[in-house]
């Protein structure tokens, strides 16, 4: 499909935020033949979309989430071929280091598209320390990116495809047919807003009543000298207690009871333990959470100090060096997203409970799919 590339003032569907909610939403729309313009305030994508994991967790969702995920499998598949950058259908491995965690997983398991692993089996497809791991399980549908590769390619791909964006633009205004921004006015056929927890900035109205504040992470990446590849991202007992198809189990509950009394230290960082190995064998570690409105910028370093003791200990590492570490920050609700029309064409979203990278593409789907039932006229040319 081509594109004129000289920029307008007038658009089908104005994205707000580059993240990769808005790409989604923008590439959701460019399919279906739309004209699509996206601004953002910034150079390129810095925020949440880049300081992750880059873990695609879909079969830890439940409800709403799984299904916004099962979504963004499909998409997250046909961009990286598309676009050309490095994804891989690892699935996750999960380590159980106590009887009570295997009873979570077994637990799962019965609902299926978790398969339960011997500690053996585990230590096969993981460079873990003989004696740290009862058994554990691997999750069959999940996928790995490195999201700072990623995030870039897609925008590349959305440009070649006609999306239209305009970096270094600050939003002053919405509404459902007209985004003011510090480059002048936009006149839009529909409005989409994806900025996160940047939301409380342009439409504090808003985040108020739903409640939507800043949780920030303490995340780092290492280089470590280990006997084999880690074949998949790798959860561990705390990482149950947070993703909503095991925290709903009673056996989680008990899990949690025992972790917290145990090591209240760790409960305090509100620890999810766990890893990820990018191409070049580096390890991602993390991460802890502290909620507010807006968190403060100074890192402890006993969450550091944490992350890299509870690392030596599960693996086998003769060597750790620590590369980068970072504050990320995601937008925190009471709910797991935000969908908000607040006005007829205004649709403003996110995820909110940290599960942006996700399930953000299949709930940008979700709302331009909403979008188009009450417009029709928005799809001229049908999906490309």
């Amino acid at each position: 499909m081509s594109r004129n590339s000289v920029a307008s003032d007038t658009a089908d569907l104005v994205v707000v935020g580059a993240g990769i909610v808005g790409l989604g939403a923008a590439y959701a729309a460019v399919r279906r033949g739309l004209r699509v313009i996206v601004v953002d305030r910034t150079a390129s994508p810095i925020g949440a979309t880049i300081r992750n994991f880059g873990h695609l967790c879909i079969g830890a969702q439940t409800g709403l989430a799984r299904d916004f995920a099962d979504t963004a499998r499909e998409t997250w598949l046909r961009l990286s071929r598309d676009a050309g950058f490095w994804l891989r259908e690892s699935g996750t491995l999960i380590a159980a280091s106590r009887v009570d965690e295997l009873a979570v997983l077994e637990r799962a398991s019965v609902d299926g598209g978790v398969r339960m692993l011997t500690a053996g089996e585990l230590r096969h497809r993981a460079p873990l320390r003989a004696g740290a791991v009862v058994g554990g399980a691997h999750i069959e549908s999940d996928l790995q990116t490195d999201p700072r590769e990623a995030a870039g390619a897609i925008v590349r791909h959305l440009t070649a495809f006609g999306v239209e964006f305009r970096f270094r633009t600050a939003v002053t205004a919405v509404s459902g047919i007209r985004v003011e921004t510090t480059r002048g006015a936009i006149d839009a056929g529909r409005v989409v807003v994806a900025i996160g927890h940047d939301i409380d900035q342009l439409l504090p109205e808003l985040a108020e009543r739903v409640g939507v504040i800043r949780c920030a992470l303490d995340m780092m990446r290492v280089s470590a000298t280990m006997p084999r590849a880690l074949e998949a991202p790798l959860l561990t007992g705390w990482s149950l207690l947070r993703y909503g198809r095991f925290a709903s189990y009673p056996e989680t509950a008990a899990l949690r009871e025992r972790m917290h009394a145990e090591r209240p230290d760790l409960a305090a960082l509100d620890l999810n333990q766990m890893y990820t190995q990018l191409p070049d064998g580096t390890l991602i570690l993390g991460d802890s959470h502290r909620r507010a409105i807006q968190p403060g910028p100074f890192q402890p370093e006993a969450a550091f100090d944490a992350f890299l003791e509870e690392a030596r200990a599960l693996f086998e590492m003769d060597s750790i060096r620590v590369i980068e570490r970072w504050q990320g920050v995601y937008a925190s609700g009471p709910d797991e997203f935000l969908i908000e029309e607040p006005e007829p064409g205004l649709h403003v979203i996110a995820a909110t409970t940290g599960i942006g990278m996700t399930c953000g593409l299949g709930l940008a789907e979700h709302t331009l799919r909403t979008a188009i039932e009450r417009a029709p006229q928005l799809a001229p040319g049908g999906e490309s």
